[in-house]
């Protein structure tokens, strides 16, 4: 399933949007603070969260599935966006050290190729982190919001996910505690649900955000292989002594030829 990238960009137009963009974007700027030097991608519809880091990191890409569709990014200079096949990327290996994945992972048809698509492209110590739907929330349940589309992912599928891909979750959030209706009264009291959230650390918001970094070599003992002992095996034929036939033993066969020289 796809969403298209004018839904994306009225969706963070509207007033809902903003809020969406406002506590996920936060948790974003926390995590990344220090990205000066640094080149960074954004995979989906990031670009809305992207616009903070042009004036720090020293490269920043936004690339757009060729499902959803790509719009001219940003809106001022060159263009730094792009139409690609999200498991296939344009870059050579090892040259981005952050990625930053919004309406992707659970959009995308082969998560675990997208992921392993990424880790080609990061660099050693790179770091990737995932905004996703949580299947527990209220914003996964909707369809109104570009949140309600796609597959959405609990934080033990998105652990399991990464590990498989070779990266190692070093933190998690969870954002988005206000339901996803327009109405005023509930987006002024956005922030309140917000903290109450965050504070008491409730279940239920409306995205997971989880940062991994890059493994160079798979843990020992990350994929449990499940040994059985095999069956003691018999030979099919055994082995005959040189000089005798099926007939039997070297005796045998001296005694059967004295009996016929009798006999005649």
């Amino acid at each position: 399933m796809s969403l298209d990238v004018v839904d994306l960009r009225s969706f963070y137009a509207s007033a809902l949007g903003r809020v969406a963009h406002r506590f996920v974007g936060a948790i974003i700027a926390r995590r990344w603070d220090h990205c000066a030097g640094l080149s960074m991608l954004g995979i989906g519809y990031a670009t809305p969260y992207l616009n903070g880091f042009r004036d720090s990191a020293v490269r920043v890409l936004a690339f757009m599935p060729a499902e959803q569709g790509v719009v001219n990014w940003p809106e001022d200079g060159a263009s730094s966006a792009a139409l690609v096949d999200a498991t296939m990327m344009p870059l050579p290996d090892a040259c981005i050290d952050r990625v930053l994945l919004v309406h992707a992972l659970e959009l995308s048809e082969a998560p675990s190729e997208l992921l392993s698509e990424i880790w080609r492209i990061l660099t050693p110590g790179g770091r990737v982190m995932i905004v996703a739907p949580n299947r527990r929330g209220v914003w996964a349940q909707l369809e109104t919001t570009p949140f309600g589309q796609g597959r959405p992912y609990s934080r033990g599928q998105l652990r399991e996910l990464l590990r498989d891909t070779m990266f190692s979750p070093i933190h998690e959030a969870e954002a988005l505690y206000v339901p996803p209706f327009g109405r005023r009264f509930l987006l002024r009291m956005a922030s309140a649900f917000e903290r109450m959230g965050e504070r008491f650390g409730l279940p239920g918001g409306g995205v997971h955000v989880i940062e991994a970094t890059k493994q160079l070599y798979r843990p020992i003992g990350a994929r449990k292989v499940a040994r059985r002992r095999l069956p003691e095996l018999e030979p099919a034929l055994a082995p005959t002594p040189a000089g005798i036939g099926f007939g039997g033993n070297r005796r045998e066969v001296f005694e059967d030829n004295r009996e016929d020289q009798a006999a005649r």
